[in-house]
C-alpha cells in the first residue's frame, strides 16, 4: 500500500469555496491502474488558516508515480493554480509506504 497526501493551509473564510472546488472537480482517477480511493480531509482551524489534506491510496508507489506521468494526471491538475489566492502557501506533498 502507498499513500500520497497533500496538506493545504486554506486562509480563514475560504473553506467553503475550497471544498466546493474539490467536490465539483473531475479527478480522472476512476479506472487508473493501482488507484484504490481518495478522500479530502478537513483538520483544525488556527489563527490564520484551516488545515486540509488530500489522501489517495494506491496499490504501490509505482502505480502512483505512473499516474503522475499520465494524461489523467495532467487533466486533473489543469486549473490548479487558478485558486491560489485561497491558500496560505503552497501545498505540501507527503508520501508514505505501508510497512505493516
Amino acid at each position: 500500500m502507498f499513500i500520497a497526501m497533500n496538506r493545504f493551509n486554506i486562509k480563514l473564510g475560504n473553506e467553503e469555496e475550497f471544498e466546493a472546488i474539490w467536490k465539483n472537480r473531475e479527478t480522472f482517477l476512476e479506472g487508473v491502474a493501482g488507484f484504490k480511493e481518495f478522500q479530502l480531509l478537513k483538520g483544525s482551524s488556527y489563527k490564520e488558516h484551516t488545515l486540509y489534506a488530500s489522501h489517495s491510496l494506491w496499490e504501490s508507489r509505482k502505480a502512483f508515480e505512473e499516474w503522475t506521468h499520465s494524461e489523467a494526471f495532467r487533466k486533473a491538475h489543469m486549473g490548479a493554480g487558478s485558486s491560489k489566492d485561497l491558500y496560505q502557501g503552497p501545498p505540501q506533498l507527503e508520501l508514505f509506504e505501508a510497512v505493516v
